[in-house]
């Protein structure tokens, strides 16, 4: 198991709308999340910043993250949320989130 964290800003005008969403996550979503090998998933806001924990418990992270990009689903989904977040500059290539560094952890 591999333990990621994320950032992205959230626009100040979406985040009833956002929280909306998220109370309410269409079940196919959480289907492909789940088929993609991620577990123990969250999503925090502080100060007009999403941050993101997950597990990632399977063998092969970019084919599960591509074939989670390839459901139309989940595709439907990201063109909803995507309007709402502002990406950080600091990103790397190719990131839509950007990953962090984790520094500390305790079981």
């Amino acid at each position: 198991m591999k333990r990621y964290g994320m950032v992205i800003g959230l626009k100040p005008e979406a985040e009833q709308k956002y929280r909306e969403h998220h109370a309410a996550v269409w079940p196919g979503v959480l289907e492909m999340i789940r088929q993609c090998n991620i577990r123990n998933y969250s999503i925090y806001l502080k100060d007009g910043m999403l941050y993101s924990y997950f597990e990632y418990h399977g063998a092969d992270f970019d084919a599960d993250m591509a074939k989670m990009a390839a459901d139309p689903l989940t595709q439907q989904w990201w063109s909803i949320m995507k309007p709402m977040q502002s990406p950080v500059p600091t990103r790397q290539e190719g990131e839509w989130w950007a990953g962090m560094e984790e520094v500390f952890h305790l079981d």
